[in-house]
């Protein structure tokens, strides 16, 4: 391993599974982690999340080989500014957001010089802090590596070679696009998600508490799904907003579609359209990222993704 000391700012879920992860995968790693809320670092330090929590974001990157941010979108940049000083020379700096080309953008601005090529592991629960955190997050996940143009081919293959130490499967993608994918596979079902609970909840006065009483499976999987931490969904829909519009867009046409074979009875098509999407659940569960299991493969550890 190239890295010999790993620096992780923001110990939540993502940053805590790293630092986890690196001293289970990777014991001779130094890991070193700061947190803005001093509860997070308390707990952080009574977990062992990494093996030194520290006093502040400086002193977590002294003397680091490899910084990740792990903090909500929206404070990246600030968060990249408070290590400028104190961040080594040499020290690549990539971080795990869901959103690529503004990340990109807010660290290349705030730590010139330095070599940036951001992340995004395809991997997460709906739970966060400290608490959330496990080592296993990664294992045969798809960590997505968006290198800018021109970017280093040795930093490159050294930061897939760490995210393939912690199990994932590493896959390279322009940053534009990986922005559109994830739209659909991720950020999209989220917004829906949270619109779907946040209508059941305006329907909670009308129907007597029965929306939550006689939940059904598929409800009780959207309101796991918009359990996801709000400032890190908002912050991703603002920063992503082009080729979530786009998706959404596409979305309303082809639920227009659907309510109109509703409407006029129009029984083959919605048997088309259902067959096709069942082929794409077992397409997804071939892939092995997901369990054919009635919990989803999430008896221990549920898999919402970001």
């Amino acid at each position: 391993m190239s890295f010999q000391h790993v620096a992780i700012i923001g110990l939540g879920l993502q940053g805590g599974s790293i630092g986890l992860a690196v001293q289970a995968c990777l014991p001779g790693v130094i890991t070193t982690g700061y947190d803005r809320d001093p509860a997070t670092r308390a707990r952080a330090a009574e977990r062992r999340l990494v093996q030194t929590v520290c006093e502040t974001a400086s002193e977590a990157v002294a003397g680091c080989d490899l910084v990740i941010f792990c903090v909500p979108l929206g404070a990246m940049g600030m968060a990249a500014e408070k290590v400028r000083e104190a961040l080594p020379a040499h020290a690549l700096v990539s971080d795990v957001g869901s959103s690529k080309q503004v990340v990109a953008k807010a660290l290349a601005e705030a730590l010139p010089g330095h070599t940036v090529i951001p992340a995004h592991p395809v991997a997460g629960t709906e739970n966060s802090g400290a608490d959330a955190g496990f080592a296993e997050l990664f294992r045969n996940r798809w960590c997505i590596v968006t290198p800018p143009p021109q970017t280093n081919l040795v930093k490159l293959s050294e930061l897939v070679a760490f995210w393939e130490a912690l199990g994932a499967n590493v896959e390279i993608m322009d940053p534009e696009h990986h922005d559109l994918v994830l739209a659909v596979t991720s950020h999209l079902p989220h917004l829906i998600a949270y619109t779907i609970v946040g209508t059941a909840s305006d329907l909670e006065e009308v129907t007597q508490s029965e929306v939550i009483k006689y939940s059904a499976g598929g409800f009780r999987d959207f309101t796991r799904i918009a359990a996801s931490d709000p400032t890190m969904w908002r912050d991703v829909f603002l920063s992503n907003k082009d080729a979530v519009l786009t998706m959404l867009q596409r979305f309303t046409e082809d639920l227009t579609a659907l309510q109109r074979a509703i409407r006029i009875g129009d029984g083959e098509t919605l048997f088309n359209h259902f067959a096709r999407t069942r082929a794409t659940r077992r397409s997804i569960i071939e892939e092995g990222q997901d369990d054919a299991r009635p919990d989803f493969g999430r008896a221990d550890h549920s898999s919402a993704a970001d």
